[in-house]
């Protein structure tokens, strides 16, 4: 048999191999810290006033007050008693009012990956790649699937008011179905 040439070991000096796991670390730390910084940063939440009861979730509708800053201070938007679907608002919105409570009070900071990113809204004070603030407070939520099924019975009512019009020739009489219309009112014969 043919034999392989050997290499003799040399042995370690003392101390090396802790250099050698220090090294190991320092790399894993700074592959680590690398990471970090390339992982957006999610929404962040401060609660200013207690809320009660269930969350939101993505895809319910919110009666909403609000007001939108930028990060110096600068308010770009706000709403009073503002009704939104949760699936058509930026991300990051949506993110922090599913952590919310109706009644309460909130601050949420949304990162601009969460927000607009690059691309603003035409005509909006808000730059490109902005940081929002947002103060949230939550009046009020209802399922999509309710929502629809009160939209559909406002529907019927609807159509049942034109069909009872129809047939009186106008507008009821005696308080009942719609309120009368503004102006002056003629009696009824």
């Amino acid at each position: 048999m043919t034999e392989v040439t050997r290499v003799p070991l040399q042995p370690i000096r003392k101390g090396s191999l802790l250099k050698l796991w220090l090294g190991v670390v320092a790399i894993l730390l700074a592959a680590g810290a690398l990471a970090w910084e390339a992982v957006p940063h999610g929404v962040k939440v401060k609660e200013l006033t207690a809320g009660v009861g269930a969350s939101p979730t993505p895809t319910d509708w919110v009666l909403v007050n609000y007001t939108g800053k930028l990060d110096d201070g600068k308010v770009f938007d706000q709403g009073q008693q503002v009704p939104m679907h949760l699936s058509e608002v930026v991300p990051g919105f949506r993110d922090g009012v599913v952590q919310m409570k109706k009644g309460g009070k909130y601050e949420v900071r949304i990162p601009a990956q969460l927000a607009y990113g690059a691309t603003p809204p035409a005509g909006s004070p808000i730059p490109a790649n902005a940081d929002l603030t947002f103060e949230i407070e939550l009046l009020d939520f209802i399922t999509n699937e309710d929502f629809e099924q009160r939209m559909l019975q406002q529907q019927q009512m609807m159509q049942q008011l034109q069909q009872m019009q129809g047939q009186h020739g106008g507008a009821p009489q005696g308080g009942q179905g719609a309120p009368p219309a503004p102006g002056p009112q003629v009696p009824a014969q």
